[in-house]
This record gives C-alpha cells, structure tokens and sequence, in this order.
C-alpha cells in the first residue's frame, strides 16, 4: 500500500468471501455465478452509476453467442442465457442475423440492460458498490487482503478472501504488480470506438436503396471525393430494438494508450467530433437518413484492449485457428479474429480471419488465473491471451462465460479450500455443465429464426 494511503488511516467495512471489481458484462456474470450456491457473500464494485460496462455503455449487441456462417452454433449457455431470457420476456431483443462476419447478433435495448442486470443481481444477493473507484490494493505474506476503494464519502478497505479482476483494464492486477502486456507494446493496439445512436431514421427508405451495400459505396464515395471527411470508408450501422433508431460502429480512434488519462481524454473528444462528421454524411448521402440525428453518444468512448495479464497460460492465434482442445476448458469461441487498426498504405481498415470450418476452439481455465497467484482470478478483456487470440474471444458472449467460470472457480476454491491453481477443474467444469453452460460444439445448427428463440435460450 503506498504511504498516501496508509491502511491505519482508512476504514474497513465488512469482509466478504469474493469481490469482483468491475460490473461489466464479465463482472455481472462472474458476481451472479459466485452466489448460485448462496453460500458466499459477494461485492460487485463498480465505478459508474449503473452495471453492464461496455453491455449498456457502448454497445446494443452481443456477439459470440453463435458461429458465423451457413449453419450456426450456439457456443454459450447459462447465465447469460438467463439475461437474454429477462431482456426477450420484456420484449426488448431481437436475433439479427449476420452481416459483418461476426454471427448472429443478439440486439437487445441497452437501457433496459441496466434495469435488468440491477434485478439479476438484487435477486442473487449480489452487494453492488455503485459510484465506488479502486485506487489501491492491500497485500500480506499470503497475497491479496483488500481492496482500497473511494468513494464520495472517502477511502474504505475491503477486505475479501477471493478476488476477481473484471475491471476490463487489469486494474486490480496491475495495482497489485502482477505482469501483463500493455496494448500497443509488441502490436498496434486496436483502435477505440465512439458509438452513436441516430432517431428518425426511415429504415424502409434505406432498405430500399440497397442498404449496407448502398452504405458502403456512399462511404467510399465520400471518401474518396472529399465531400465529407470520414475517418475511414467503412463501419456498421443497424436497426435497434427501438422503432426508427439505429446504432453505428463506425468511429475509428487510432493510436491511443488508454491507461494514459491524457491520451483518452483526447480521444473521447476525437471520437466525438468524428461522431458529428457521420451525422452529416448520413444526412446528406443517405437514402432515409434526412431528417436522422443524434440522440446519444456512447457514455465511454469504446476500448478494445489495454492490458492483458500474463496467466497460467496465454491463448494464442494458432490455439485459435487450430481450434485447439484442451482438458481445463471452460468455454468456447467461434469467432473471428477481428482487428480493428488504423488503415495505412491502402490496407484493409479491419482484419477479419474465421475460424475454420465454422468450429469453435477451447478457452483454457488457466487463461483466467494470474501467473503464480491463488486468490485471484481474471475475466473480460484483461485475460490472458495474446493479440490476435485477444481479437477473437473478447465478443461479449465469451467474456460473461469467462465471467461465469472465474465465479463458479472462486465459489469453489472457498468450498474446498484450495487456491485458483490448484482447484479441480473437472468439479469446475461439471458445474458449468449443470449450470447450462457449453463446452462441446453441439452436433445441430442453432435456429436463429424468431420461431426458435425458446429452443436457442433455455431458461
């Protein structure tokens, strides 16, 4: 603990058996999992005033619930099929079929998200520190002891038995010196995304006019002549579970550490001018888009990668294209790899690589356990993997199934009083089985229709 914050000064709240820093998708799925024995206690820190992270900050659909291609597979099950389950009974979601690459899309609203991962938690029994910032970590001979939060009433030290970094950034990990690989360091780091939401949108109009082939054209038009000053010539837009409105993947922040608060800063203003640009490039050059507009940027300019921990194991791009197996797996990922980079020389804005054959390869459980640690697990974008492997399995899909076995794996390292490294990963994975998770390739394509929600989605 650093001399500011001496631990003699700061208060303790109560000890709980695991906390999870981070209420993202990973967070939220990880502090659910962690409860469903109801034996241990669980805090959920999170630093914003609502749950979800990049789930209702940024973003309107998960990705890596399904293969890409002619003949999908469902590859995640278990919680989070109980938030898509929540989100369909509201009628707020729908399936969108592929057309970047990625799979099937599950399209949800994302306000409604943060109503439902408030009442998935209250109903576990999920303690969520909302508004509450980790600044420090306290250790002792035998690792993590507690966490240093702030809050506006000051500092706290939470004590914990078992940790779970999901805080995207590695924060925790990085507080308490364990090693990783900092974005941009051996590779260009992914670019950062600012999303935005447009209403008045005459979606039939655009349909009509061709769509996103029509889309793409007008881009690369624009582009190209110079009428308006597009950061690049490609980028998604799609209609959103609200009539009239669609969401947009198309700003492109290239070259930015986002652990350095200077160099985002400056990219969130960046990510928002280039928002307005479009806004006046789908106005004047897109069939049904006259009289749209903007009515929200995303809270957080979207980050693709910044830290990722060096783990028991990394998974690797050959892992990935080899769809390699392994005995300690915990989840699977069908997706692409997908490099979002700054296009120079005339390349290609993205990089998209499918996994052969429409399969799905195994993610290892030693990717979420700190090299050499036993208390702490991580889940989200911060495990461990490399780039190009980091590319493929960061869909939100794979992250709140990593998020659901570093939650059951905590649960279990306290139940039988064993560290993360040690820990049976057969029990671990016979737990993920009866919790519904998917840990084979199941032999039948899934029915992506709307007729075959209930079959795709068990409850």
């Amino acid at each position: 603990m650093t001399d500011a914050l001496r631990k003699d000064r700061i208060p303790a709240l109560p000890a709980v058996d695991i906390l999870v820093v981070g209420a993202g998708s990973a967070g939220c799925c990880a502090a659910l999992a962690a409860r469903v024995s109801r034996r241990h206690s669980v805090t959920l820190v999170e630093r914003y005033g609502f749950p979800g992270g990049t789930s209702t900050q940024m973003l309107d659909t998960f990705y890596g619930f399904f293969t890409p291609g002619d003949s999908p597979r469902k590859v995640v099950g278990g919680i989070p099929d109980r938030v898509v389950n929540a989100l369909d009974r509201a009628g707020r979601i729908y399936l969108r079929p592929n057309t970047y690459g990625a799979g099937t899309g599950v399209t949800y609203d994302p306000e409604f998200l943060k109503f439902t991962w408030d009442t998935l938690l209250e109903e576990a029994g999920v303690r969520v520190a909302l508004h509450a910032h980790l600044v420090d970590v306290e250790e002792g001979a035998d690792g993590l002891r507690a966490a240093v939060l702030w809050t506006k009433r000051g500092f706290f030290r939470q004590p914990a038995r078992r940790f779970i970094d999901a805080s995207g950034d590695a924060d925790l990990c990085a507080l308490a010196g364990m090693p990783f690989e900092r974005a941009g360091d051996l590779e260009p780091a992914q670019t950062l995304t600012t999303t935005f939401r447009m209403c008045a949108v005459d979606l039939g109009r655009f349909q009509s006019a061709g769509g996103k082939s029509m889309l793409a054209a007008r881009m690369e038009e624009a582009v190209a002549s110079g009428r308006h000053p597009l950061p690049r010539k490609a980028g998604s837009a799609h209609a959103m579970v609200q009539p009239g409105c669609i969401a947009t993947v198309a700003v492109r922040v290239a070259d930015v550490d986002a652990t350095d608060h200077e160099q985002l800063a400056a990219a969130e203003r960046e990510g928002r001018r280039q928002a307005y640009v479009f806004e006046a490039f789908f106005r004047d050059c897109v069939p049904g888009f006259e009289n749209a507009m903007i009515i929200g940027l995303s809270h957080h300019i979207g980050v693709r990668e910044t830290r990722r921990v060096y783990g028991e194991y990394r998974l690797t791009r050959q892992d990935c294209l080899e769809v390699r197996r392994f005995d300690d797996a915990v989840l699977l990922c069908g997706a692409p790899i997908e490099d979002h980079r700054a296009a120079r020389d005339g390349g290609e804005e993205t990089e998209w690589t499918l996994i052969p054959g429409g399969r799905a390869y195994d993610v290892p459980y030693r990717t979420l356990v700190p090299k050499g640690r036993d208390e702490v697990w991580v889940a989200g974008r911060c495990f461990s993997a490399t780039h190009s492997a980091h590319a493929s399995c960061r869909s939100m899909g794979q992250t709140m199934a990593m998020g659901q076995a570093a939650g059951l794996a905590a649960a279990l390292s306290l139940e039988t009083d064993c560290g993360a490294r040690s820990l049976d990963t057969n029990e671990l994975r016979e737990r993920l089985r009866r919790l519904g998770a998917l840990l084979a390739l199941p032999a039948t394509p899934a029915d992506t229709s709307a007729r075959g929600w209930a079959n795709n989605f068990s409850s």
